[in-house]
């Protein structure tokens, strides 16, 4: 079963353009909850290299999750299929092989590159184009034959475990790093990423309240509404920040589950967690709300809305920290309550 939301949301995805990390119905009103405006700025654009560059040492075998053997040969252009990989390899110092990103790589430093992916909708044509060494995909990136017919060009190409959690983000950097012939520099990425998480944990303000929180994917333009369950891919983030997953907590076993008013009843959530194209998609915090079962929450009265930006929420990368801080800044804005 397919555990990111990516995955489970791959089929709405495609037929949506609406429905991407970069894009999405603008609000016609006026957002007037001071937490959502003030959001997506709390997850800094530009990622943060290390300090020196390392020099690949290849070529490498290593094992792809998809249970193949994969030697690299070469990585003077690489093609990230997902944000999160690419995320990964600038913050190597890599950046300068990339030559090509996935619409969900918003970052600065990578925002001049073509896309030739779109929510693993991969066109295998942009990709050959690009006359790419090494490809390094997702076992959700898609579709097959696509792939295939990259592999059939004899292009190497490194499938990786999608994130679900934060557990995953050393495991994440270790697959691409040692694909890359740089496996020290995986080492210094993974203690720093995990180094700044712990900072974060251990700043959570004193005797803060355990808030349910339910994380809630919306797409207006496409009448997606949707409340995340245990298998949603939000769940660890939000215990991390001294939550609960309201989701999860009132019996959602699922990834996703269609927004009902009883659902909302049975979740009570305090607090809402949203990305922030969702949120705008259906008018801000005003037009949150008006969903129905929404205002009746403890979350809507409240207008207790978390917003963080679509590419970085569920990426668990390096700016998996910026993430986890910026929720929790949000969650407990004004101290503890």
């Amino acid at each position: 079963m397919r555990t990111t939301l990516a995955g489970a949301l791959v089929s709405v995805l495609a037929l949506t353009p609406t429905a991407t990390g970069c894009s999405g119905s603008r609000p016609s009103g006026t957002d007037h909850g001071a937490a959502p405006r003030t959001a997506a700025a709390a997850v800094d654009n530009r990622v943060e290299p290390l300090a020196g560059t390392p020099s690949p040492r290849l070529p490498v075998t290593v094992r792809s999750a998809d249970g193949k053997e994969v030697t690299v040969k070469k990585a003077r252009r690489i093609v990230p299929l997902s944000g999160s990989l690419s995320e990964i390899v600038f913050t190597l110092g890599l950046g300068g092989r990339v030559v090509a990103r996935d619409i969900t790589a918003t970052f600065q430093q990578a925002a001049e590159l073509p896309v030739v992916t779109r929510n693993h909708d991969v066109s295998a044509e942009s990709v050959l184009s690009l006359a790419p060494d090494l490809v390094l995909a997702e076992t959700t990136s898609g579709p097959v034959e696509a792939m295939d017919q990259i592999r059939a060009a004899g292009v190497h190409v490194l499938v990786v475990k999608p994130a679900e959690s934060l557990a995953d983000v050393g495991a994440r950097i270790r697959a691409v790093t040692d694909a890359l012939g740089v496996p020290a520099a995986g080492q210094e990425l993974t203690k720093r990423s995990q180094d700044r998480i712990d900072a974060v944990r251990e700043a959570i303000p004193a005797h803060a309240d355990h808030p349910r929180v339910a994380f809630l994917y919306l797409r207006s333009s496409a009448s997606v509404y949707l409340i995340g369950g245990a298998k949603s891919g939000a769940t660890s983030l939000i215990e991390a920040a001294g939550g609960i997953d309201a989701g999860a907590g009132s019996g959602l076993t699922k990834d996703f589950t269609a927004i009902t008013t009883e659902a909302l009843a049975k979740a009570a959530p305090d607090a809402i967690l949203v990305m922030s194209k969702g949120l705008e998609s259906v008018g801000g915090l005003d037009g949150l709300v008006k969903i129905p079962g929404i205002a009746q929450t403890p979350a809507g009265m409240e207008r207790r809305v978390v917003s963080v930006e679509d590419g970085v929420l569920l990426n668990y990368g390096p700016r998996t920290d910026q993430v986890l801080r910026s929720i929790v800044d949000q969650l407990y804005a004004g101290g503890a309550r």
